[in-house]
């Protein structure tokens, strides 16, 4: 963990500190985690799975049917009717 006053006084050098051995670091604020942060690396890998999973998810709704070929706006209305 690194403490907002640490990332004040030290800068960027504290965060690469931090980061050198593992993938995020919590800084904290007054003592509670306020923030993440991480190398762009493990960004772009959690991003890749979040599409991931998006996609999973939209193909298991296609194989049960959970989709719909109306317009835009009859979905968005029957999604507010339900």
């Amino acid at each position: 963990m690194i403490t907002a006053n640490e990332l004040k006084t030290k800068g960027i050098a504290c965060l690469e500190e931090n980061l050198a051995n593992q993938p995020e670091a919590v800084i904290t604020v007054r003592g509670k985690e306020c923030y993440v942060v991480m190398k762009i690396e493990h960004y772009h890998y959690l991003r890749e799975m979040e599409l991931e999973a998006a996609l999973y998810e939209a193909q298991q709704d296609i194989a049960s049917g959970r989709f719909s070929k109306e317009s835009v706006d009859h979905h968005v209305a029957d999604l507010f009717t339900e």
